[in-house]
């Protein structure tokens, strides 16, 4: 990797990083293309995105547990199923083709992108404190 590309990495991982705990979207949604757009394949971006997001995960669960924001109870439930989902996914990510991997995520971007639409029509829950 030349030092260009690490900046760029360093630069667009840090908005990501920025832009996921800002908008409380999961950060595979930002660097997925992020690491494609730096060459990776994407099946190996992925991969990666799920290793990268690990930090993330972890500052963002301690800020939020000290605003009292975490349910602990629940986040082990979903935290332990996701760990049997991402095994059947990583069995069915390998047995597609890069095209059709692109294609799909291409598709769940879509879907996040209309249901956000879709959200913003909607009055908010509760009021804002600013």
């Amino acid at each position: 990797m030349s030092a260009g590309t690490v900046a760029l990495a360093l630069l667009l991982g840090f908005g990501a990083g920025i832009l996921a705990g800002l908008l409380g979207v999961g950060g595979g949604i930002l660097f997925v293309p992020t690491l494609v757009g730096l060459g990776l394949g994407q099946l190996d971006a992925e991969a990666t995105s799920l290793l990268a997001i690990l930090p993330t995960v972890a500052a963002g669960t301690w800020r939020q547990r000290q605003y009292g924001n975490v349910r602990w109870r629940i986040a082990l439930v979903v935290g332990l199923a996701s760990i049997a989902g991402v095994e059947a996914g990583v069995r069915i990510a390998t047995a597609l083709s890069e095209v059709t991997l692109r294609r799909l995520f291409a598709v769940l971007i879509m879907i996040v992108a209309a249901q956000l639409a879709w959200r913003v029509r909607r009055p908010a829950p509760y009021a804002s404190t600013s």
